[in-house]
């Protein structure tokens, strides 16, 4: 069958020179050149369905006069004439459901107008082989409700019914969404931009940008093959062009994208072809199909693609891009297509197109304002699902621009496209692209045994198997020994070793590798970096030399920007430990926000971190420092210059920021591994063990602290997460959000975050929660889960969340604690409900050593604006 296709090739490479020649391309010898206008407020470049959207919803908001949109060839020209069309609500993020969400009712919206998308609400059917695909499949039908997304699940009878065309033979079930679709992002894109035109938007088509330039930071301008343009915005909608275009500004805007090869199998029109039969995606095949205009659309997203342009020129022309068929590579997904779609092999197929789409190293998009030039816009990396997100991403862009706030790459593109309909297990890690960042104590961890994860291109200890580690003799610099695996929804096979790593933590000594904390210097002559700091943080950092306070960095609705905490080197000089995830974000945020006298210095990179924690550390380090280590010397949440071993200048925190006693060294990195050993050395007595991120996670989840990037974000307020004490409105100076927090204050919120101790739950046969659960109260769903974890002393499962009071009328009312304390708590994991007690504040963990707790409350008394944060460590202990 597969010869048979492979002969046709040559029929099929006709067919495709005869494509070429009607899709958008221009001869620019026959046409007028338009330049465009010298001024404009903003730029956009990219003329398919992404840009177009911008255009058009700039337009909608009255920028339309002052908007142009320029193309290199014709507008639709890029890779939207190609695309599948498919429109999926479900998405990986509530975020990406909304914006998507908003696109089928744009779409809708313009065919009642007239204008043609070619919307059609065929709904989608995704199919199931496996049990941990129908789990997933259970988990999205649970998070349905929150959602607001109306889905079914299906066994495989019903499967069959909702399309016949199927084998189901193999199926154990299915998910209806009824309300997703299809459409044509050639006609979406033609009807925006004739509506933007409509409003005043200038479509220079034919047009080619040479250079983006920029002043003081800020985007001043652009320079094209027909003329510059001064400008204030800049947006670069280039699809896989976008990483190009970025390297035309100085400083460079980096966009991480690369093209694979992606196929779509078209076939001749098959007789009594229902022109509603759904989208099927098979995702344990790595395929889906469609039907389009009575003929079968087909592709998929192979496990391990090929890379296009692999010399990093891509072609500006629709025939130069289309790249040759390659059967061999389409074969795992044809045998796919003809087993899950028998009567595909009696089809007569018209054509298989080879266009190369862009995808980003971790398959998500790349929308907002890029860190390296202010008022440069990207939203671009959109896969194959650019339609999808068009609608929602161009709202939201144009929103950013006018109001300021919206309602690696070959290497790992070979993995990331196979991602796309992948087993999304827990905390799912990359094989490609690795040993990019390490600490210098990298090679140490690896001979204690360490499975290694990545955040931010940073190798990370999730675990130590040190038993089961390979021989020495297998070192390679290529790829970590182990790469950190989950691969189940139930119990995970990294519980035992990260249960004995949090019992090293909690009993004795634990020491972990904390070097990709973000690590930021602000400094200043004078009083500048005070005051600007005052501004800028949300709790009062005005507090004496060495003392360190945790701060949020609000916007002006009161969400968190930022979450860090601050330790106060000198009189000018603090040090910002933030999230990992944050590195880019907070030093942009400060560079927007602090003045030019204040300067800013990255140092992650400069100081390898190390957090000893437990109740033995302060003896361990005793032993290895001159400096007296007694609470009234060295109090907790403060900061102090070390000498350790024979190494000085340690910066040392009296905090862990998992809640266990302990410290953290910021050790400059010629000494890390002298200081490493050291630690390690004196650390034998006392039962000294590597922990790992999965432990400390653990800790930090029964301590009810809440993770940024999963439960804190730029909506949360800390009002909403019990962090209130954390703000100081009786600063002398006002800060950033001071005025929305004030009112929030004053009215109550109408979100809470809590913790919820699952009952009855069986952790070694049940499903686990890993994150959005719906959250129930009294049978009524109220919130989602965020964060989630076992919890090893209460020997309970853990979920961290937000709840809201929503009335019969669908209003949102003040969350009281009454609230919460007062209702019947469930989380429903995967379809099954489970009681929970509700907690505004985790409960006191039972301890060995109470004489350390009695310890701490003597050394912390008195120091009221550091009570909470104490509290919670002597809860701990």
């Amino acid at each position: 069958m597969l010869l048979r296709y492979k002969k046709q090739s040559v029929r099929f490479s006709n067919y495709i020179k005869r494509a070429i020649s009607t899709t958008p391309e221009t001869d620019v010898d026959n046409i007028e050149l338009i330049p465009p206008p010298s001024h404009a407020r903003v730029v956009i470049c990219g003329g398919g369905v992404m840009g177009a959207s911008v255009a058009y919803h700039l337009a909608k908001l009255g920028w339309g006069p002052h908007t142009v949109l320029i193309e290199q060839n014709r507008v639709g020209g890029g890779t939207t004439w190609h695309s599948s069309g498919l429109i999926g609500v479900f998405k990986p993020s509530l975020s990406q459901v909304t914006l998507t969400k908003f696109s089928v009712g744009l779409y809708k919206e313009l065919e009642s107008q007239g204008l043609a998308t070619g919307w059609k609400q065929c709904g989608s059917l995704n199919v199931a082989r496996t049990r941990d695909r129908l789990t997933v499949f259970r988990r999205m039908k649970a998070q349905s409700e929150a959602w607001k997304i109306d889905c079914e699940l299906l066994t495989p009878t019903q499967c069959k019914d909702k399309c016949p065309l199927l084998n189901t033979d193999d199926l154990i079930g299915g998910l209806w969404i009824p309300g997703d679709g299809v459409g044509d992002p050639y006609l979406t894109c033609l009807s925006l931009v004739s509506e933007a035109k409509k409003l005043g938007v200038k479509i220079i088509e034919n047009c080619t940008l040479q250079k983006v330039t920029q002043s003081g930071g800020k985007i001043s301008g652009v320079d094209t093959s027909l003329g510059p343009v001064v400008c204030e915005y800049f947006v670069n909608c280039g699809g896989f062009w976008a990483r190009g275009i970025g390297q035309l500004s100085e400083p460079y805007v980096k966009v991480p994208l690369h093209a694979v090869e992606h196929y779509y199998l078209h076939t001749k029109p098959i007789p009594g072809l229902d022109p509603l039969t759904p989208v099927v995606r098979d995702q344990d095949g790595h395929i889906y199909f469609r039907e389009n205009n009575g003929r079968l659309l087909a592709g998929g997203f192979e496990p391990i693609a090929k890379p296009a342009f692999e010399d990093g020129k891509i072609p500006s022309s629709v025939a130069e891009r289309q790249l040759p068929e390659d059967w061999d590579h389409f074969h795992v997904l044809l045998e796919q297509l003809l087993h899950r779609v028998p009567t595909l092999g009696t089809a007569v197929l018209d054509r298989l197109c080879n266009g190369p789409e862009a995808f980003s190293p971790d398959c998500k998009w790349i929308v907002g304002e890029a860190p390296e030039v202010r008022n440069y816009l990207i939203a671009a990396g959109m896969k194959t699902v650019g339609i999808a997100a068009a609608g929602g991403v161009g709202k939201a862009t144009a929103e950013l621009i006018i109001n300021g706030e919206t309602d690696f790459d070959m290497d790992r593109v070979l993995e990331v496209p196979g991602l796309h309909y992948g087993m999304n297990y827990p905390f799912d890690e990359f094989q490609t692209g690795r040993n990019l960042r390490m600490s210098p104590v990298y090679p140490k961890l690896r001979e204690a045994g360490a499975v290694f994860g990545q955040v931010m291109g940073y190798e990370r200890p999730t675990w130590f198997d040190p038993e089961h580690m390979e021989e020495q003799e297998a070192f390679d610099w290529s790829t970590p020994y182990r790469i950190a695996y989950t691969k189940t929804f139930g119990k995970p096979p990294w519980f035992d070793f990260a249960a004995r790593e949090y019992a090293a933590c909690r009993e004795g000594v634990g020491i972990s590798d904390y070097s990709s904390f973000t690590k930021i210097d602000l400094w200043s002559k004078g009083h500048e970096v005070v005051d600007a700091l005052q501004y800028v943080c949300s709790n009062d950092v005005d507090v004496p030399v060495g003392s360190i306070i945790h701060t949020g960095m609000q916007n002006h609705r009161g969400g968190y920007e930022n979450d860090c905490s601050l330790a106060r080197l000198s009189e000018n000089h603090y040090m910002m430990i933030a999230p990992t995830i944050q590195q880019t974000r907070c030093k942009v945020w400060l560079q927007k926000h602090l003045p030019p006298s204040v300067a800013i210095s990255d140092v992650t990179s400069m100081f390898t971190a190390l957090c000893i924690m437990g109740p033995f550390t302060r003896t361990l380090l005793s032993e290895l420092t001159d400096t007296d280590l007694n609470p009234k010397n060295f109090p907790f949440f403060t900061y102090k210059m070390l000498d350790i071993g024979l190494a000085n200048g340690i910066r040392t925190m009296n905090l862990t920021h998992t809640g266990e006693l302990g410290y953290v060294l910021y050790i400059p990195n010629e000494f890390a591994l002298h200081v490493y050993s050291s630690l390690i050395n004196a650390g034998e007595k006392y039962g000294i063990k590597h922990a790992g991120y999965y432990a400390t996670r653990a800790l930090r989840v029964e301590k009810f602290y809440a993770f940024w990037g999963q439960d804190l974000d730029t909506t949360t307020t800390p009002l909403e997460c019990g962090r209130v004490w954390r703000v100081k409105f009786d600063k002398t100076v006002d800060f950033i959000g001071r005025d929305a927090l004030i009112k929030q204050r004053e009215e109550g919120v109408k979100r809470m975050y809590i913790q919820l101790i699952l009952d009855d739950h069986d952790m070694e046969t049940d499903l686990w929660p890993w994150g959005g659960e719906p959250i129930y109260r009294d049978g009524k769903q109220v919130g989602m889960c965020t964060t989630t974890g076992y919890g090893f002393t209460f020997k309970k499962q853990v979920c961290l969340g937000f709840v809201e009071n929503i009335d019969a009328d669908g209003q949102k009312q003040k969350v009281s604690n009454d609230f919460i304390t007062s209702g019947d708590f469930e989380v429903d994991i995967a379809g099954i409900k489970y009681h929970a007690k509700a907690n505004l504040h985790s409960p006191i963990l039972p301890t060995k050593y109470p004489d350390i707790e009695r310890d701490v409350y003597r050394a912390t008394r008195g120091k009221s604006d550091e009570r909470s944060d104490i509290n919670q460590v002597v809860k701990s202990i």
